[in-house]
């Protein structure tokens, strides 16, 4: 038997993660500026979040939601001390995938309508509802394929107006910051337009923070920036540092119907106390305010490398956009200089660190990023 080879690896077996490196199986040591996908919020192996995990491990692992789960109330009530959605309720689930579906079947029970509006470029994920509002027809099979979902260019307020005036969306999604796209931001302005809009033709607000939330942009989510509230927002990725979980928060405005929604793993006992470990670690190290000021500091001394088209982003989620496809260079800072790196599309890179990033460390990606592209440019010129 083998794995179902839908992935392309890099030929490197990673066995040992600490902070921000990660180390293969031969010992070389590697700075993680991608996060495996931006799960990695507060470092590999912290040593708080391991020990939280071995106590509760000892204690339960796992029982189903057919019982009253403390840890689940635990992790709620710090998360909405730090969210800014305190009075939101909150569901429990898996992957940032089933966090989409079940914030699209939300929208459309409570609206009673059956379209979804979303961006030109957006990923939500690769299951039936979520992959239809994804801007990425390779990754939708023929079941897949429906009429329900409608793409508009992102920050395009005449193409959305045009769409809600119909009053037959049950949702607009959004991502906080586009992800695979090419880290595209919203307009802070465009947002407030947005929420306004949807308000006033009864469609509901999806905010997918699942790779730019929980702290990443500089703040808990990126949709923040715009002092805006969305009606539900989507979260998984780092939630959990690396354990499987996802959740959904949600206005008071719906009500929960019993089983209407379900899961079986989700908000499990060890799920809610790696994600309350993530909860604590974020708050005493203060990561989300060391994105915003790392984050800041790599963004204005990229913006000044000559070389790079553009620079995106904001806090620790930042995208460089060449004029080139970017294989080769991606190549060489991994094998080269031994830094994981993501792209998106084929001429942008992808950083996604763990938040407790060091200006230090971003100076040491900066110098390898120079020569990586000096010795592009020599072999380009040879």
């Amino acid at each position: 038997m083998d794995m179902f080879q839908v992935y392309q690896p890099f030929d490197i077996r990673i066995v040992k993660g600490v902070r921000c490196y990660v180390f293969d199986d031969k010992g070389t040591r590697y700075l993680d500026l991608y996060g495996g996908h931006a799960v990695i919020q507060i470092g590999h192996s912290h040593p708080y979040y391991n020990q939280k995990m071995i106590e509760q491990l000892h204690r339960l692992a796992f029982y189903s939601n057919s019982v009253i789960n403390e840890e689940q109330h635990k992790f709620i009530k710090k998360l909405e001390t730090q969210c800014g959605y305190p009075d939101y309720s909150v569901f429990l689930v898996n992957s940032g995938a089933e966090a989409v579906e079940n914030a699209l079947k939300l929208a459309s029970f409570h609206t009673g309508r059956k379209r979804v509006l979303a961006f030109r470029k957006a990923f939500h994920g690769r299951t039936s509802l979520a992959v239809q509002a994804s801007d990425f027809p390779a990754f939708r099979a023929p079941i897949n394929q429906s009429d329900n979902v409608t793409f508009v260019p992102l920050n395009d307020r005449e193409a959305v107006q045009e769409e809600l005036a119909k009053e037959e969306y049950a949702a607009v999604i959004f991502e906080g910051i586009q992800g695979l796209g090419g880290i595209n931001v919203p307009d802070d302005g465009f947002l407030r337009w947005l929420r306004e809009e949807c308000t006033r033709r009864g469609t509901v607000l999806v905010a997918d923070e699942i790779q730019s939330g929980y702290g990443r942009s500089g703040r808990f989510f990126a949709h923040q920036y715009a002092h805006i509230k969305a009606d539900i927002v989507a979260v998984a990725k780092g939630i959990a540092n690396g354990f499987p979980m996802a959740a959904i928060l949600v206005h008071p405005m719906f009500k929960a119907v019993k089983g209407q929604l379900g899961t079986t793993f989700g908000g499990n006992h060890l799920a809610c106390a790696a994600a309350s470990a993530v909860l604590d670690v974020m708050q005493d190290e203060h990561l989300v305010e060391n994105a915003e000021k790392v984050g800041t500091y790599l963004i204005h001394a990229l913006k000044t490398m000559p070389g790079i088209r553009e620079v995106r982003g904001r806090g620790l989620m930042i995208g460089l956009e060449f004029d080139f496809p970017v294989k080769q260079l991606r190549e060489s800072l991994l094998y080269d200089y031994h830094i994981f790196t993501g792209i998106s599309g084929t001429n942008v890179i992808r950083l996604l660190p763990p938040l407790t990033l060091t200006t230090e460390q971003a100076d040491d990606f900066i110098s390898a990023l120079k020569k990586a592209m000096e010795q592009i440019k020599t072999s380009i010129q040879q």
